[in-house]
């Protein structure tokens, strides 16, 4: 297997299939081996020109591990890789651009304090005679590629000002912007509405036409039936099969992916009702939302739902005092709050799972361990400056195994765990501090189909144990499956509260979209 140069890349990049060849990159007995983890063993895939290729699996399955190795990211142990027919080697992610390969990741990329365009361009800036960045040509050639993809968005806008949703749409234009033929695309709608998902799929319709290969992960079952052509299940590590997705039901995907059935997505059970826990009247944080009124109470799951840019997170952000309210009052059980920091409203009894794992959940440097009991530090574990390391010990176990965390032991770089069970490790954090009142933003973004239905169970058990939950989801089924009562933010402002039982899509949307 030849190593792979810059000239080698280019010749392999712009020249047509070797006669014969069916695929357009075939990976044959692929294997990696982490610390303690063996992420994949004996994998083999092949992708065909034109098709969108979908990746099934659970967290930790060895979808994110095989599509950084064929963007890489990392170097496999074993395996062999071939594009049009030829056989390639991967040796960093400026081979795999050469050779025509660009991976959009589920965490993205991106750099807060520069712009949209500098973004996309970098290492790549159109320069003049003297060296200098053309900024004008660069705004220029962003513009076209968003006319190209339609994406509303100022190319001068700085990446910390831009939703999730829209740092998404950069991510996704960045990759169109180097002329792949193979586009992996890491869990892409994490962070989008329905109208957002469908102008992806427009995109990537496009794209299917000029004869692109696209690799598809995801974990929500719609998206794959309404875009993939076919679909590759992996489980611990191992390839399980691949089908056309016109041959398979969700069901046949998810044994294969699960090794089990999953009976019941939305185990919604009926609990006692209790007394008011939280009321919010007229809260306000200006310039993102105003007017916002609603009691939460024991036991109820009090559903949020919106189009992104709504205000939804703003308003979790404001009740748990990462944004002070502008206006307003908040109460905790009858007594007004003045919330004006995180430790005002953990003090008060309030937990805050937030939107983004990456940007404000995970300490991505620090281990399993460090990353559960960060919060607990705070909430009697330590005593005269001393951590009471071996009661919290236990309860991080006891968490780990509740909720499944897939990992050899806690002292794991969280950076190495899958995007599902870092989730699961900032669940946990909250969990442990048994809070009365749980916000939860997104809280399964990004996590497999099996482990969803876990935490929609947990979420339903601490309703049953009196605990109030606020939980803001971008999955109307999700928001309809879960909650008692939904209340719909349109542009900052409340537009309604539906009951359950008068809850559905439509009624939803309409209020969403008001």
């Amino acid at each position: 297997m030849a190593t792979i140069t810059p000239s080698t890349a280019e010749i392999v990049r712009r020249s047509g299939a070797v006669p014969g060849a069916d695929y357009l990159l075939e990976v044959e007995g692929v294997r990696k081996a982490f610390p303690g983890v063996l992420a994949l063993d004996d994998v083999s895939f092949r992708l065909k020109r034109g098709h969108v290729h979908a990746l099934m699996g659970e967290n930790g399955a060895g979808k994110s591990t095989l599509m950084k190795i064929i963007a890489g990211v990392y170097t496999p142990d074993a395996g062999s890789f071939r594009l049009k027919g030829q056989e390639i080697r991967l040796t960093s992610p400026l081979d795999a651009l050469r050779y025509g390969i660009a991976m959009i990741h589920q965490e993205l990329n991106l750099m807060n304090f520069m712009t949209v365009a500098e973004n996309i361009w970098i290492r790549r800036e159109p320069l003049n005679a003297f060296g200098f960045v053309r900024h004008d040509e660069m705004r220029r050639r962003t513009l076209a590629l968003f006319e190209q993809l339609d994406i509303p968005l100022d190319p001068e806008s700085e990446i910390r000002d831009l939703s999730v949703a829209n740092r998404q749409m950069v991510e996704i234009a960045k990759a169109v912007s180097y002329d792949s033929d193979v586009l992996i695309m890491d869990e892409p709608t994490s962070a989008l509405t329905e109208r957002e998902v469908g102008h992806l799929f427009k995109i990537i319709r496009t794209l299917k036409s000029q004869g692109k290969g696209i690799i598809y992960i995801t974990h929500k079952m719609n998206e794959l039936f309404e875009i993939a052509d076919e679909v590759s299940v992996f489980r611990d590590g191992k390839f399980v099969g691949e089908h056309a997705a016109a041959d398979v039901t969700r069901d046949d995907i998810i044994r294969e992916m699960v090794g089990r059935e999953i009976t019941q997505m939305f185990p919604k059970e009926i609990v006692p009702i209790g007394e008011t826990v939280l009321s919010v009247r007229d809260l306000s944080l200006a310039g993102k939302f105003h007017g916002v009124s609603f009691d939460l109470r024991k036991g109820e799951i009090l559903g949020l739902a919106g189009l992104v840019g709504s205000g939804r997170s703003n308003v979790a952000e404001t009740l748990f005092g990462v944004t002070p309210a502008t206006a307003g009052t908040i109460l905790v059980d009858g007594r007004e709050l003045a919330v004006r920091n995180p430790g005002t409203a953990m003090t008060a009894g309030m937990a805050f799972l937030t939107e983004d794992r990456k940007e404000t959940g995970c300490f991505l440097l620090l281990d399993i361990m460090a990353n559960m009991q960060i919060a607990l530090l705070r909430g009697g574990y330590a005593t005269a400056g001393f951590v009471r390391e071996r009661e919290i010990q236990t309860l991080c176990l006891q968490q780990k195994a509740r909720l499944r965390i897939r990992t050899p032991d806690l002292e794991e770089p969280i950076i190495n765990l899958s995007g599902g069970n870092q989730q699961k490790v900032l669940i946990a954090r909250w969990l442990m501090l048994r809070p009365k009142i749980l916000i939860l933003d997104e809280p399964t973004r990004g996590i497999d189909v099996g482990a969803k239905a876990e935490i929609h169970k947990l979420i339903t058990e601490l309703a049953g144990q009196g605990v109030a939950v606020l939980m803001i989801s971008s999955e109307l089924p999700e928001v309809l499956g879960m909650s008692d009562r939904i209340l719909v933010m349109h542009e900052g402002r409340m537009t309604g509260i539906v009951d359950r039982k008068d809850a559905n899509q439509v009624a939803i949307m309409d209020l969403a979209s008001q």
